[in-house]
């Protein structure tokens, strides 16, 4: 095993009040890959500013490597007097570093190294500081919140480029995706304490689950150790005092662990607040487009939206994600084409911008609207500090500004919000920005579980393919030309339709090219002419009624069983039933699958 590089020993830190850090360990070494996990809250960018030595602790001891270099990723850079990105990032650079190596990542990340720092978005920032911590290749880079602002595109190069770099790395991050790829152990600061599994991500949750069921076990027990004791002072056999008093302070001892034992954080508890219901249609959009001076950012495009659908809209920063979804909702206009809002929708927003917060507000004036201290959640009227503490915000925090909440507290604080208020029709514009874990569970609940729609733009790649239905995506991603397709299903499911349609594009082009070398010139097809074969425009044609068929077929054999009698009198014919039922949706999903692959490739053909 190599010498650690950087050791936190024994740490303590406390604000007043429960210590933030009582005890907590980080050991890195040469080629680690180390992701710190907790609740928002818990510490984590506190013990790696310590670790940077941006914060000093209380106590325990901290060791750095003398030779060591350490590059820290704050979640809100500080560009000084810096007049161009470009000498903003050189400013990172140590002595014998390679200056080309900022102008590499700089066109990487999409800068030019000319922009005026302090003009920049919240996704250029990121990226502007994410080629200071990077150019140099110090010996430990840590980074705290590394995606957050970032496109897709940008996130998989950045995986890419962690991996291939010889730092040792500390990451904090809500996107999962990007620390199963990423990260070979995980670091769980919990209460103040953490705890190290010699493994990445990806197997984080099941062993945090093993650790808190035993912990729960080991409470159990002990709360039982205490019954005994307790009987046996009241009803034992007198024994010498001195071994009574031992006894008498071994159970003082317990009763006091037991007491002030801290269980884990609790979970925020929450559903959204639904309104009545909308019609069955919600969007209806015919042809619609956009364009800025000569730049298309949505050519034609049509889409039709029912109750019930969750739809995720995708791709690189600057595509024009945004602007469709305001044309989508009836926020913009479009250049031509209609688009038809349904009827009764009620709209929740969140925005990406947080702009709907004041900073000089209180909580209890932001959830409430400042009409008092109640407000009515689905149709019951609740006092804001029971709320939120659903929410995880503690009573006193009533009266608290704004202004004094992270960034995730902030996020918390918009989503209680909009959970309270009544609606069919969800638009989420990056919601998952600044959420921990645990919460982002719950919003994927809420999602998955609203009966109404939902419509939502993320870069986060595992939250799409939890809840979306369909994707819609640009039609050339490396290079948006104002053409967006809708696929079924989540981000992955996007991904392997465009491989699928893509692999059937060369091979149909391969077969022209083949026909054009046995006929000679004159029977070489042009490219445009491309179509699709009988076979296939027979399918296309008449899959729909197959499917349509075998959708009555499943509803048929679903409304028998729903006979509450069915089982207990015939079980037999209930089990065949059950068995026909899940054959033809097998066969549905096929169908479905093949008419997807189809009309991606009349797309793709007639594109």
């Amino acid at each position: 095993m190599a010498p650690p590089i950087l050791k936190l020993d024994d740490i303590f830190l406390s604000f007043g009040g429960t210590p933030l850090l009582a005890g907590a360990n980080l050991q890195v070494e040469p080629g680690d890959r180390i992701c710190l996990v907790g609740r928002n809250g818990s510490g984590k960018s506190t013990m790696m500013k310590i670790a940077a030595g941006m914060v000093e602790a209380q106590s325990g001891e901290v060791f750095r490597h003398p030779s060591a270099t350490i590059r820290y990723l704050e979640q809100a850079p500080d560009f000084g007097s810096y007049q161009t990105v470009q000498a903003y990032a050189e400013a990172g650079l140590g002595p014998g570093d390679d200056a080309y190596r900022v102008t590499y990542l700089l066109e990487h990340l999409g800068l030019t190294g000319e922009e005026d720092p302090n003009r920049l978005s919240g996704g250029e920032a990121r990226r502007a500081a994410l080629a200071r911590v990077l150019a140099p290749e110090p010996d430990i880079l840590m980074l705290d919140e590394p995606t957050n602002h970032l496109d897709l595109p940008t996130i998989e190069w950045l995986e890419d480029e962690l991996r291939k770099t010889r730092s040792a790395l500390v990451l904090i991050s809500h996107d999962r995706r990007f620390l199963e790829k990423v990260s070979t152990a995980t670091v769980w600061l919990d209460r103040g304490v953490s705890r190290r599994l010699d493994r990445g991500f990806q197997y984080f949750e099941a062993w945090r689950d093993e650790v808190l069921e035993a912990e729960e076990l080991e409470q159990h027990k002990l709360g039982k150790a205490i019954e005994r004791e307790e009987h046996w002072l009241r009803y034992g056999v007198t024994a010498r005092r001195k071994r009574n008093m031992r006894r008498l302070g071994e159970l003082q001892t317990m009763r006091a662990d037991y007491r002030g034992h801290k269980g884990a954080q609790g979970s925020v508890q929450a559903t959204a607040s639904e309104g009545r219901e909308s019609g069955k249609l919600v969007i209806e959009a015919e042809q619609i487009t956009k364009s800025y001076e000569e730049r298309t950012i949505v050519a034609p495009f049509s889409i039709r939206v029912h109750r019930g659908d969750c739809i995720g809209l995708v791709g690189p920063n600057g595509a024009g994600k945004t602007t469709l979804l305001k044309m989508l909702t009836g926020q913009l206009a479009p250049d031509t084409g209609t688009v038809k809002l349904g009827t009764n929708l009620e709209i929740a927003t969140l925005d990406q911008k947080r702009e709907d917060l004041d900073p000089e507000e209180t909580l209890s004036q932001y959830l409430t609207d400042g009409r008092g201290e109640t407000l009515l959640v689905n149709g019951e009227q609740r006092h804001v500090a029971g709320y939120m503490k659903d929410f995880l915000f503690q009573p006193e925090q009533i009266r608290t500004p704004i202004k004094n909440l992270s960034g995730g507290e902030r996020a918390r604080l918009m989503l209680a919000r909009i959970m309270a208020r009544p609606s069919n029709l969800l638009i989420l514009d990056e919601p998952t920005n600044d959420l921990d874990i645990e919460t982002l569970d719950l919003l994927q609940e809420i999602v998955s579980g609203f009966s109404g729609t939902v419509i939502l733009v993320s870069h986060d790649r595992d939250f799409l393919d939890r809840t979306v239905t369909s994707t819609i995506a640009p039609a050339t991603p490396d290079a948006p030309d104002g053409r967006w397709i809708e696929y079924a299903g989540g981000y992955t499911d996007m991904l392997a339709q465009r491989r699928g349609a893509q692999e059937e594009r060369r091979r149909v082009e391969k077969q022209e090219k083949s026909k054009a070398a046995t006929s000679g010139p004159a029977a070489e097809a042009p490219r445009n002419k491309v179509k699709l074969s009988f076979k296939q425009k027979f399918a296309l044609e008449n899959l729909p009624k197959e499917m349509a068929k075998v959708e009555a077929d499943i509803a048929a054999r679903e409304q028998k069983m729903a006979d509450p009698q069915l089982f207990s009198k015939d079980p037999a014919t209930f089990n065949r039933l059950a068995a026909e039922t899940e054959k033809l949706r097998q066969g549905l999903t096929r169908m479905e699958e093949e008419w997807l692959e189809l009309e991606m490739l009349r797309e793709e053909l007639e594109g």
